[in-house]
């Protein structure tokens, strides 16, 4: 079995050198326009949304600082105001584990299906026999394309069963969680991982009171991956619970490409990636961590670790903005985009 967990430009400038976006602020009086993600400046992020033509009100694009943590950076943020952009995602329809002749797209053969202005890549997945699966929860419109994995090996001889990462989107309020997929009836949602390690027996399979009283697991709209970054307001980086970690991990504690979703307390929901690998001469990329850490500090409080490394890459407009590191776009199962609400 292939199971792709695979841990993607230009230099930054102050934010002096590009005319800065402004955003509709309802409650200014006379209705003014304002910057409309200050503490993101005030943190040396550069607004380059006048770059991007034809973005739609409440859309905005940040281009990192050189440095993030002290770190060599090309990283981007797209910041959405959910009550003016809507998110979304698209999949290859695998919902069951049962794999799919679908054929695995890269992001802009995704966008050309379905034109968004901002896109990223998605969840993982794996190709055997001929099919495709994904390999992480997928909800659009409230149906399910995919769900997160629910086993892992190191031999194929002892089995472990993961709870692993979930954001969602649910009665309009947008969280993130852990999940445990056995049928169509019995798919789990729990707000604690289970504790697994590859240095230790596997614990029990996940039910409805394993690892914690579980809920339903129902949403709008979903993307899984893992692991947890952030949740209520905490760094989790779950990667060891969801055996992420281990010789066919995603490398959680080295610096690589990544890609990730998070929620801010005010309704803003944001997107990141980052390149790595020295696509960009001494930019190596981000630990889970790290990630953690930017995306906390850009004000999120709850944040997903999505596919990383070849498979990094954001789309705005269809123009790729960071180096993907396999030299190209990877075909990838499920892509996460923004778009504008029509009323």
């Amino acid at each position: 079995m292939s199971l792709c967990l695979a841990v993607s430009c230009s230099k930054a400038t102050s934010t002096a050198d590009y005319p800065q976006w402004r955003w509709k602020d309802k409650e200014t009086p006379g209705n003014e326009y304002v910057e409309p993600n200050p503490d993101l400046t005030a943190k040396g992020w550069t607004n380059i949304t006048l770059e991007h033509a034809g973005l739609p009100e409440g859309l905005a694009i940040y281009r990192s600082p050189e440095k993030l943590l002290d770190i060599n950076a090309v990283a981007y943020l797209a910041v959405a105001d959910l009550s003016k952009v809507s998110w979304d995602v698209r999949s290859i329809d695998d919902p069951k584990l049962q794999g799919t002749k679908d054929e695995l797209k890269t992001p802009s053969q995704f966008y050309s299906e379905s034109p968004a202005p901002v896109m990223v890549n998605g969840g993982f997945f794996y190709s055997e026999g001929g099919k495709r699966y994904n390999a992480s929860v997928a909800v659009s419109g409230g149906r399910t394309y995919g769900v997160n994995i629910n086993y892992a090996s190191q031999d194929w001889e002892t089995i472990y069963y993961p709870t692993r990462g979930v954001f969602y989107e649910k009665d309009g309020a947008r969280g993130t969680g852990w999940t445990y997929y056995i049928n169509e009836n019995n798919h789990y949602l729990y707000d604690t991982p289970a504790g697994n390690s590859w240095d230790a027996k596997p614990l029990a399979r996940p039910d409805a009171s394993f690892p914690s009283k579980a809920e339903p697991f129902s949403a709008r709209t979903a993307i899984g991956g893992g692991p947890v970054l952030l949740k209520g307001g905490e760094i989790r980086n779950t990667f060891k619970q969801e055996l992420f970690d281990g010789p066919n991990g995603i490398l959680c504690d080295s610096r690589h490409p990544r890609t990730a979703i998070g929620a801010a307390p005010d309704g803003r929901l944001m997107l990141f990636v980052c390149e790595g690998r020295n696509m960009t001469k001494d930019v190596p990329g981000f630990t889970s961590e790290e990630v953690a850490r930017i995306l906390k500090d850009a004000g999120c409080v709850e944040a997903l670790n999505l596919d990383g490394g070849g498979s990094s890459c954001m789309l705005i407009n269809n123009k790729e903005t960071i180096k993907p590191s396999d030299g190209a776009q990877r075909p990838v199962a499920s892509v996460v985009l923004l778009k504008e609400i029509k009323e």
